[in-house]
């Protein structure tokens, strides 16, 4: 067993979901070993900074591009960059983990996909919400016991909070950057890639196609463009899927927002609130499963979640355990195709 450590370095640091990318490699004893980014006075990147004092600092980011001893590229960049970060870092032989969405357009991923032929390194989209919460690990395995059934539906739903400033930009605000789809790719495009991977991983679909989609601007007639409603549907040869996507969490809710999954079977059901419960049960990660045998309330909030050792794993024996690399373009590519096909409603200009 090699007792080499996978050298990581990250370029982009625009959104807060770096801190749980950061975190989850370092833990799964990665070192860290650099830091560049775009705009070096963005709070994100400042926070980071902070936080790692004794990790270089690079003016230049092609100079970690180019370095040989650095195995993975990691980014949260502001998304409309990170498919340019991601294919220097393939066709200079890194492997690529970045924040979803790790594109906002069909060109970028079919420059990436090329890239990753040509390269033969992996390029992972971190879906936290399956990856990072441990209630989704547990329902998985649970799904694929049989505990109920057959797995014929999935039911997302992504509330956020548009003023949480502490889990979007480390505590400043949310950018402007924000607010333009065609830097954040669009409500669907950015969020509900989370449920469409979740959709696609419980049914065990390979591929997918949009049914229908919707977006909307319903709350912030002063930015027209802004997109803080999506919804969408979706169907394969194994199941359907309805998500419900928007930036209409209350300022009464104790976090940024109630994330829901409904996993439905031929013989039960399992529902998942992932942030908080309403109800009034402490913590995180609540798992109910209801079947033939009852119901049951399976607190997950401390659940080991394995997705960072494998891909730590996968840098080192380049394999890949973590996520199948088609998994992550049909993700994406059912992002784009819903957000591209969606009805516009409110106040979004035609």
């Amino acid at each position: 067993m090699s007792d080499r450590r996978v050298r990581f370095a990250v370029i982009g640091l625009d959104h807060a979901h770096i801190f749980g990318i950061i975190r989850g490699q370092l833990e799964a004893g990665s070192e860290l070993v650099g830091l560049a980014s775009d705009d070096p006075q963005a709070s994100v990147c400042q926070t980071v900074r902070r936080m790692f004092p004794d990790v270089a600092w690079f003016d230049d980011a092609a100079q970690l591009i180019d370095d040989p001893s650095i195995d993975l590229i990691a980014t949260a960049a502001i998304p409309y960059r990170r498919g340019e970060i991601a294919i220097q870092a393939l066709q200079a032989g890194k492997h690529v983990l970045t924040d979803k969405p790790g594109c906002v357009s069909f060109e970028q991923l079919d420059a990436i996909r090329q890239a990753v032929a040509s390269s033969g390194r992996f390029w992972v989209n971190v879906f936290s919400e399956r990856f990072e919460v441990p209630a989704v690990a547990r329902a998985g395995e649970l799904a694929r016991s049989g505990a109920i059934g057959t797995v014929v539906q999935t039911l997302g739903l992504g509330p956020h909070r548009e003023g949480d400033k502490a889990h979007l930009s480390g505590g400043a605000g949310r950018p402007e950057w924000f607010y333009r789809p065609q830097t954040y790719g669009g409500i669907i495009v950015d969020i509900a890639s989370h449920q469409i991977d979740q959709f696609l991983w419980f049914t065990g679909s390979r591929s997918g196609e949009v049914v229908a989609s919707t977006v909307g601007n319903f709350r912030h007639p002063e930015v027209p463009a802004f997109e803080d409603f999506g919804e969408l549907m979706l169907r394969s040869d194994h199941g359907q899927g309805y998500i419900r996507v928007d930036w209409y969490t209350p300022d009464g809710l104790p976090t940024w927002g109630d994330g829901r999954l409904f996993v439905l079977g031929t013989e039960g059901y399992i529902e998942i609130r992932k942030y908080v419960d309403i109800a009034g049960r402490e913590g995180t990660n609540h798992l109910f499963l209801v079947n033939q045998d009852g119901v049951q309330h399976l607190p997950c909030e401390h659940d080991l979640n394995p997705f960072h050792s494998q891909i730590v794993a996968d840098v080192l024996h380049n394999t890949r355990t973590a996520v199948p690399q088609e998994h992550t373009f049909e993700v994406l590519r059912l992002g784009l195709q819903a957000q591209a096909q969606a009805a516009r409603r409110g106040n979004l200009p035609a």
